[in-house]
C-alpha cells in the first residue's frame, strides 16, 4: 500500500472536531433551552461548521478507504 492509496479518514474526522468545537457554546445554549431563533443563529453565526456536519458522511465515504471493487 502505498502512502497516496492510504486511507485518509483523518480529514473529516478533524473537520468534525473543528465543527463541533465552533459550535460548542451554542450546543450547551440549544440543549439548555432550543428556540427557534437560537438555531437559526448558530445556522447563521456558524454556516461552515454546520454544512461541514452535514456534510460528513459524504466526506466519510469519499476520503475512506479503498474498496477492492475500485481497484
Amino acid at each position: 500500500m502505498t502512502p497516496s492509496s492510504r486511507s485518509q479518514r483523518w480529514v473529516p474526522l478533524l473537520l468534525g472536531v473543528l465543527a463541533l468545537l465552533d459550535l460548542r457554546v451554542e450546543i450547551q445554549l440549544l440543549l439548555d433551552h432550543i428556540t427557534l431563533t437560537s438555531v437559526i443563529f448558530a445556522i447563521r453565526h456558524h454556516l461552515l461548521a454546520v454544512v461541514v456536519l452535514l456534510l460528513l458522511p459524504s466526506l466519510w465515504r469519499h476520503y475512506g478507504p479503498v474498496r477492492r471493487s475500485e481497484l
